[in-house]
């Protein structure tokens, strides 16, 4: 079986169609290629993963100006075009697009060859390269329900997810309350900021609660320093309380010892948040492609898993008032936490590769 997985950019989409791509290859003896752009984390990720990847060139088209849009556009049939070079020459029997630059493309053009093609969503709204070829494709695999109306035979598959997230021991009812605060491997200055202002407050209203903060890449010393002006003196990043780190490795075991997370919304770790079965406070990126962000946490809301802040109406005071209630009462975290645990996919990985298995057996590449 030969799979072409088409698309990347940011790590959302990079890092699940990688999961995707190993469970074909060790568990269903596929051949997998990637198609991407020279600007994404798939030129890293991939080779570094062992997958071939091909590039081709495709430009933005939200969230830049009028004269980049058009010179997209003017070149969007050359990138459909080298991508049934591609498809012609690889002739694989399911192309699956990630959402991303490259996918657009490709799956346009897998879709002009009549090959199978399976789009992979992760958000609550998909971008627009899944927007324009939803219709079109043979099946999608989804994270969130909402997104199943935007594709042809849509399942709700979940995102693939460490399986790591989904067997973190139990909280002791007698520890200490604990608060993990991240913004991705990248950070997010408002949870930077916002944080450190109330900390002090948040520490004298919960007099044992300890506090793990993820600053992102070259931003550990500054929100040190927020602190430390905030009345919450550090030694070397950390005291007996709060400790910051640039980036935190273990992902897993820091949210086995959390009680509540302050965190972004993205898609994947809006499902390792429900994975691990996590009650959070949730700041979507207001920048994300189509608010999507918001539409996840939206999500979570609904079902009664987190609390969400806009970005726009992130105060101290309505931060603090959120913190401080919920670590303040075990009992709605735990439910909280139930809930969450409600929209996990612990197979999400086995039945996107079954979907894709599936549509390869039906129609066979010639």
């Amino acid at each position: 079986m030969r799979i072409l997985i088409a698309g990347g950019g940011t790590g959302g989409h990079v890092i699940p169609a990688l999961a995707i791509a190993r469970e074909l290859r060790d568990r269903r003896n596929a051949e997998v290629r990637f198609v991407g752009t020279a600007r994404g984390m798939e030129t890293r990720l991939v080779p570094e993963a062992g997958f071939p990847l091909e590039l081709i060139h495709v430009g933005q088209l939200k969230g830049v100006s009028l004269l980049t849009r058009v010179r997209t556009l003017a070149d969007l049939p050359l990138g459909v075009l080298r991508c049934v070079s591609l498809l012609r020459n690889y002739r694989p029997h399911v192309v699956v697009g990630v959402g991303g630059y490259a996918s657009g493309p490709a799956m346009m053009a897998a879709i002009l060859l009549r090959i199978p093609t399976l789009a992979f969503e992760p958000n609550a709204v998909p971008g627009l390269a899944n927007r324009i070829v939803g219709k079109k494709v043979s099946a999608a695999a989804v994270n969130f329900a909402p997104a199943c109306k935007y594709f042809r035979n849509a399942v709700v598959t979940g995102v693939p997810v460490r399986p790591d997230f989904f067997s973190l021991p139990e909280r002791c009812p007698s520890a200490p309350p604990h608060l993990l605060v991240f913004g991705g491997s990248q950070g997010a200055r408002a949870l930077n900021q916002a944080m450190p202002s109330v900390a002090r407050d948040l520490l004298e209203a919960i007099p044992r609660l300890t506090i793990t903060h993820q600053t992102g890449r070259g931003n550990q010393a500054s929100v040190s320093a927020a602190y430390a002006q905030a009345g919450v003196p550090l030694d070397r990043c950390s005291s007996d309380r709060v400790s910051v780190h640039e980036f935190l490795t273990d992902m897993p075991l820091q949210f086995a010892h959390a009680d509540l997370l302050l965190c972004r919304s993205g898609a994947s770790t809006v499902a390792e948040l429900a994975a691990a079965a996590k009650p959070s406070v949730l700041v979507p990126f207001p920048q994300a492609a189509d608010d999507h962000q918001r539409s996840n946490a939206d999500v979570l809301v609904q079902a009664g898993a987190a609390r969400m802040i806009l970005q726009a109406e992130l105060t101290p005071e309505k931060l603090l008032a959120h913190l401080g209630e919920l670590l303040q009462n075990r009992p709605l975290l735990e439910h909280m936490g139930r809930q969450a645990r409600k929209l996990a996919h612990p197979d999400a990985v086995g039945e996107i590769a079954a979907l894709i298995d599936q549509l390869a057996k039906n129609t066979p590449a010639s």
